[in-house]
């Protein structure tokens, strides 16, 4: 069996297990009743799916794990890692920073533990400290489990069988596993679902193909790692949080957020 034809015969083995768990998740969650908060087992359980399907595709065709690469990668990985530690940062500043200013929303963090009296941009910067370091361990365990599977197999199975476009196909599969919860208006929706979930495709995707190029770059998972903890802790537990209007369907969410511009 060539190189090619092994990834291919990978890959349908991860998609099926993908979509057939996933789908089983999915509904409960969609059944169950109450939003993502009130489902955390089950969405952490959905998270670690595209890792578990890996594990499986590599069982049963006698692979190793090697080629995940959870070297660091010498100073490309460092620099890959920094890169992916604080480019959530930089987003959130130019595009929650461009809302703010122009009036499509507004700046307001909450207070913060410790610093009741802190003005706004003291509040800002302790919650993203707060964020990079403590925050930015739980929810990369979270994003392990998604990464080990999109970027740790399929992504460079999808090199191994010539798919055009790879880091596309990539960010491209990686929305479109989060559409059945968009739809449902369980997870950044707003009234016109279908508005939101094509929003969420296209910035999904530039997402993928970023995260994706740093793996592949720097040869190493864990700046994908890095990268979706970051992004998941710095735009949605901070800048979201610090945004009146950036609630899912709320005015200022088609411009930031998951499913706006940012």
């Amino acid at each position: 069996m060539t190189d090619a034809a092994q990834a291919r015969k990978g890959l349908g083995i991860y998609f099926t297990v993908v979509v057939l768990a996933s789908a089983v998740i999915q509904w409960r969650i969609i059944t169950a009743g109450g939003g993502l908060d009130d489902n955390g087992r089950w969405v952490m359980l959905l998270m670690w799916v595209p890792a578990l399907a890996s594990l499986v595709a590599r069982i049963a065709l006698r692979e190793g794990a090697a080629d995940v690469s959870f070297r660091l990668g010498g100073r490309i990985g460092l620099k890959a890692l920094v890169f992916a530690w604080l480019f959530p940062v930089l987003v959130g500043v130019a595009a929650y920073g461009i809302a703010w200013s122009v009036g499509i929303a507004r700046f307001a963090p909450p207070p913060v533990p410790g610093l009741p009296q802190a003005g706004p941009v003291v509040t800002l910067g302790a919650e993203l400290g707060l964020a990079l370091t403590a925050g930015e361990i739980v929810s990369a365990i979270f994003g392990a489990g998604e990464e080990l599977g999109w970027r740790g197999y399929m992504l460079t199975r999808l090199v191994r069988a010539r798919v055009p476009f790879p880091l596309v196909a990539s960010g491209l599969v990686w929305g479109a596993w989060h559409l059945p919860l968009i739809l449902s208006g369980h997870y950044a929706t707003g009234p016109n679902r279908l508005l939101w979930a094509g929003l969420f495709l296209v910035a999904v995707t530039c997402a993928g193909v970023l995260i994706g190029w740093l793996r592949l770059w720097s040869g190493s998972i864990w700046p994908a790692i890095l990268a979706q903890g970051s992004w998941n802790v710095v735009i949605q537990d901070v800048f979201d949080r610090s945004t009146a209007g950036a609630e899912p369907g709320g005015p200022a969410a088609l411009w930031i957020g998951e499913s706006g511009s940012s």
